[in-house]
């Protein structure tokens, strides 16, 4: 497990600096069509993104939407046994936390939310979370909590399993979002986002 993980972080990093313009094809179309309708560097009033869940954290801690409220919050929903993208994409998200001033970056909840539960257990979290930002909280449940979670922030995600493969992975969207203290949308970024951008936009969201 310990080598799969530094296995991972090495490609995130890798990743992170020769892959932070890599094109990712989203294939939620709900999704899509949603970021196609508003413009960047602005909130996003009017749309329907977010709600109430019920999960666990990587400690083993009930946790619900309600134990954020007052923070904002960057949220990446993906899998710990995704070779490259998820861990590139919460490589970013600490390395926004760590750019961030101080004060600014402690007003904001770094959450990873995992769309695989069934692999995702509580212990399985703890391990990957370690090699992120030790602000990081990662999400995991039951499918059904999940799937609800899942669906309150139009995520898409099927489990594949390809004729040969010994195991499945997991096709996804592949969105952080930027949510506002009492939960609304403020911003949602891209693979092709990089660290900079995200950070910038983030200290001018906050203004």
């Amino acid at each position: 497990m310990k080598r799969r993980l530094l296995r991972t972080l090495v490609l995130s990093v890798f990743a992170l600096i020769i892959g932070g313009g890599i094109a990712f094809w989203q294939v939620s179309q709900e999704q899509a069509s949603t970021v196609s309708s508003v413009q960047k560097h602005t909130a996003m009033p009017g749309v329907q993104i977010g709600g109430a869940y019920e999960l666990v954290d990587h400690n083993g801690q009930m946790r619900t939407d309600k134990d954020f409220l007052g923070r904002y919050k960057l949220i990446y929903f993906g899998f710990t046994y995704c070779p490259a993208i998820c861990p590139t994409e919460l490589q970013k998200i600490s390395a926004v936390m760590a750019q961030l001033p101080l004060e600014t970056a402690a007003q904001i909840q770094p959450l990873f939310i995992t769309i695989d539960p069934q692999r995702d257990t509580v212990a399985v979290m703890n391990d990957y979370i370690s090699l992120f930002d030790e602000r990081l909280i990662g999400l995991t449940g039951t499918p059904e909590q999940i799937e609800s979670v899942k669906k309150t922030y139009r995520v898409y995600a099927k489990a594949v399993q390809e004729d040969g493969m010994t195991d499945y992975t997991m096709d996804h969207s592949s969105y952080i979002y930027f949510m506002s203290p009492d939960d609304q949308l403020l911003g949602m970024y891209r693979m092709q986002d990089d660290v900079d951008y995200v950070t910038t936009d983030v200290i001018s969201l906050l203004k």
